[in-house]
């Protein structure tokens, strides 16, 4: 309350005799508090953090990427007495949000699309942005240097390994940390190393990505922001695209910087480790000691980015302790239960006929969507198609090449996307979908399998229940399920 009262106060400094009104947004990590406020046909976010020095390192990198013309959000107002700072407001849309694989796993041409886009600008903000940040602004660190390197990786023993009871031996483990920090350190550090380069910072506005989420930005190297983005464990991106998009980094990166491929590769998988690791800490600090439900969900994604790492990528480095621990983890079946042991969130997609009426929720909270299919291309008009269901391949392939339906859906999984992240987010362990359309058998069973099956590729920890009322009504008339 009281982050909402100043960020009000602000606002009527700003606006002067304009009325509006305020929005929380959904809580995050971090302790910053952000609010949407509404002003006419506008709005803006502001935001209310008590730590001074982060919010001045915001604003500085903020302002001098703007100078660049680089796609972050512009700095409307500030008052830096009061801990309060005001954004022009890129909307709710995230990378992460138009995360969409097919069924092997792979990127869509679509969300490959954006994540080159987002990738393009990355080496723009190492290089060109490097020349104008005043490093010693710089939070918590000017460098990520070798105490930041240390920072990071104690943070992972003291708040994964240990949490998750990981035996190892101090000394050990220690003297692997030294020449791991040795080996990074033999990179040059001198571009600016956006810290915290991953879908959910990355904004998608009017179809382009904007960024935010860089107060941590330090002078590094290069190799670790991609590392951040390819192996991020929400998204759980297909080897064969994490190796695509990679090169096509390299490739950006060229264009400004010229650098050997092979020289780059012999340091990359190190820092891999190193932001996994960093990354673990976190999961481990907000999901087991503060248990927090979505930073649980993440643990069982970082570690099979691990155990790819450890059957495909020889370190040029000898950590035989750490080694030790990392195998230790990949196939101890108790860490994976510490993570499972929060109620995961659970669909349920169900198709049904409007003529037969909508279906019963019995939920206590009743939350979800109701998607009326009756707008998209009827294959039921069709006679090839009238003994057949959405089910079939014949009838799924007519819809794939359906345009109207292909963005009937689009629309579809941005809402449903956007929704499972903010229930997962706030703890919430339910969410309903219905499609519904004219016999309940064609567009409607199309759509609830489609996002059953993008859900288990870009969600692979959420629970589905998929039920086809009518077409179980047909198979067994005693139900009495509608």
């Amino acid at each position: 309350m009281e982050a909402e009262k100043i960020i009000a106060e602000a606002t009527r400094r700003f606006l002067g005799n304009k009325v509006f009104r305020t929005e929380a947004l959904p809580l995050s990590g971090s302790n910053r508090r952000y609010f949407r406020i509404f002003a006419g046909n506008e709005t803006f976010i502001g935001v209310f953090n008590p730590d001074l020095r982060e919010n001045r390192a915001f604003i500085h990198i903020s302002k001098q990427f703007a100078a660049l013309s680089l796609p972050v959000p512009s700095i409307l107002y500030e008052e830096l007495e009061n801990h309060v700072y005001f954004l022009n407001d890129l909307g709710n849309t995230t990378l992460l949000h138009t995360l969409s694989k097919d069924e092997d796993g792979r990127l869509t041409p679509a969300s490959k699309n954006y994540y080159q886009k987002a990738i393009a600008y990355l080496p723009l903000f190492q290089i060109k942005g490097s020349d104008v940040i005043d490093y010693s602004i710089c939070y918590p660190r000017e460098a990520f240097d070798r105490q930041s390197m240390m920072w990071d990786l104690n943070y992972f023993k003291y708040y994964f390994a240990r949490l998750a009871n990981v035996p190892f031996d101090e000394q050990k483990i220690e003297n692997d940390f030294e020449c791991l920090t040795d080996f990074l350190c033999q990179t040059e550090r001198k571009y600016f190393l956006y810290r915290d380069f991953q879908s959910r910072n990355i904004m998608i506005f009017n179809d382009e990505p904007y960024f935010i989420d860089y107060q941590g930005g330090r002078r590094g190297a290069l190799h670790y922001d991609i590392a951040s983005i390819l192996f991020e464990a929400k998204t759980f991106l297909h080897p064969d695209d994490r190796q695509e998009l990679l090169d096509f980094y390299i490739g950006e990166l060229n264009k400004l910087h010229p650098v050997d491929k092979d020289s780059f590769l012999e340091f990359y998988y190190a820092y891999v480790y190193i932001r996994l690791m960093q990354a673990m800490g976190a999961y481990g600090f907000r999901g087991l000691y503060e248990k927090k439900e979505l930073f649980l969900q993440s643990i069982p994604m970082a570690l099979e980015h691990l155990r790819w790492l450890r059957t495909q990528v020889k370190l040029p480095v000898a950590l035989p302790e750490l080694e030790r621990v990392w195998d230790y983890l990949i196939d101890n079946e108790h860490i994976r239960q510490l993570a499972q042991k929060s109620l995961p969130l659970t669909v349920k997609i169900i198709s049904f006929s409007y003529k037969k009426g909508l279906p019963i929720d019995n939920s206590d909270h009743g939350g979800g969507f109701v998607f009326d299919c009756r707008a998209v291309v009827n294959p039921g008009r069709e006679e090839r198609f009238k003994t057949l269901t959405g089910k079939d391949e014949a009838v799924i392939q007519y819809l794939e090449s359906d345009s109207s339906a292909q963005l009937f859906f689009a629309h579809v999984w941005g809402l449903i996307a956007s929704s499972i992240l903010t229930y997962q987010q706030r703890g919430f362990t339910y969410l309903s979908v219905a499609f519904g359309c004219t016999g309940g058998q064609h567009r409607s069973v199309y759509f609830a399998e489609k996002l059953c099956n993008q859900i288990k590729l870009s969600y692979p920890s959420v629970r589905i229940e998929l039920m086809h009322r009518e077409l179980e009504m047909a198979e067994n008339p005693l139900s009495d399920n509608h």
